[in-house]
């Protein structure tokens, strides 16, 4: 059943964004992940602390947030903390912890007014207690929403992630509750972290970078790429409509074309 309030996508009518860029309703992405990339270079560019770049992240993880709301996106799953982060400056992961929890308490109501519903994936319970205790409370105080689902990639490695569901499987095997002979293609998708999620069918990237950097490296094999110079700080709901139409612009294949 569609969400309450949520507009019926086989209707005729056009979503107009910003800029007049037009939005076809019924060929909307049914899930959008972004590798919000550029915050540490926005800074810079702006002679500013790295952590003033990633504050600026968070206003426009909120923007971006509220337009696929609004668009009735069903699904946003966005790159917050690689687990290669930890090899930055101590100063720097120690401000970016906090600010994990000042989005967690700080963003809740936000999020509570347009029914989005958080999940976290990831090594978040690496993260010391009180960065993983905000998750998990804002996570506990979504629950209930019925909106759009907006999935926190937090300490998050595709390539652990593989590993891990690879070693539960072998696991499974070795105790006869899976069956190798059992093992289809889907079989690996139901151990990851995004388990029973639809696999995304965009993939945006700002900041100008032209890679995975490690993120859903499975989920993302038939995703539509686009890639976008402007960093995160500074990207906007124009930007992200103008994303969107791309990706309805183009013809989509399994494979190549």
């Amino acid at each position: 059943m569609r969400p309450a309030g949520v507009a019926d996508r086989s209707s005729a009518a056009l979503l107009r964004p910003p800029r007049g860029v037009v939005l076809d309703p019924a060929r909307l992405p049914q899930h959008v992940a972004i590798i919000m990339d550029g915050n540490r270079r926005w800074a810079r560019s702006h002679r500013l602390p790295a952590i003033e770049g990633h504050r600026r992240g968070i206003v426009a993880l909120r923007e971006i947030t509220r337009a696929a709301s609004d668009w009735h996106i069903p699904m946003l799953t966005v790159y917050g903390f690689s687990s290669e982060n930890w090899k930055r400056d101590s100063t720097e992961i120690s401000l970016l912890l906090d600010l994990c929890v000042y989005f967690a308490e700080h963003e809740l109501d936000e999020l509570r007014r347009n029914n989005v519903r958080v999940r976290v994936i990831g090594n978040y319970r690496q993260l010391p207690p009180a960065s993983r205790d905000a998750l998990d409370r804002l996570v506990a105080k979504t629950a209930r929403n019925s909106g759009l689902e907006l999935n926190l990639a937090v300490n998050y490695s595709a390539r652990t992630e593989l590993r891990d569901a690879i070693a539960a499987m072998m696991a499974d095997v070795a105790a006869g509750t899976l069956a190798p002979d059992a093992i289809e293609e889907d079989t690996l998708a139901s151990y990851l972290a995004t388990a029973g999620m639809p696999d995304p069918d965009l993939l945006i990237r700002p900041g100008g970078e032209a890679r995975l950097s490690n993120f859903l490296l499975y989920q993302v094999a038939h995703a539509e790429l686009v890639l976008r110079d402007t960093f995160w700080p500074d990207f906007s709901r124009d930007h992200f409509a103008e994303a969107i139409a791309e990706y309805q612009r183009r013809r989509r294949a399994s494979g190549p074309a």
